[in-house]
């Protein structure tokens, strides 16, 4: 079993910066893709940023540019940095990561979500 906990969210005025992190924890053999997902009210959920193991990013042209996915392999961690923050990135942002444990194969998880509002 894998959990997954974000942190890092609150209240930022437009054009200020915040950092996402995600720690997953469990019985994990691998983690490959990890990727940030956000879900405004009333809209869909709509992909962030995602990376791979090797480290290769893509991330939704809305925000290209304005934030950065990393990750550390090492303490399964995969981070979000938010610069320029704008209110449209109002959501709950919610961390998913591809992961095998010992005991099955590679399936998806998700955190619990952190809220980040952007409001002057």
């Amino acid at each position: 079993q894998v959990q997954l906990v974000e942190s890092g969210g609150g209240l930022v005025q437009p054009g200020g910066s915040l950092r996402l992190s995600c720690i997953a924890s469990g019985s994990i053999r691998s983690i490959n893709a990890m990727g940030w997902y956000r879900q405004a009210p009333g809209k869909q959920r709509e992909l962030v940023a995602t990376i791979t193991s090797g480290g290769t990013t893509d991330y939704a042209d809305s925000v290209k540019g304005r934030f950065t996915i990393s990750r550390d392999n090492a303490k399964n961690t995969v981070y979000l940095q938010m610069n320029s923050l704008e209110p449209d990135d109002t959501a709950v942002y919610y961390c998913k990561a591809d992961a095998a444990t010992w005991i099955r194969s590679t399936n998806y998880f998700w955190g619990q979500g952190t809220q980040v509002t952007v409001s002057s």
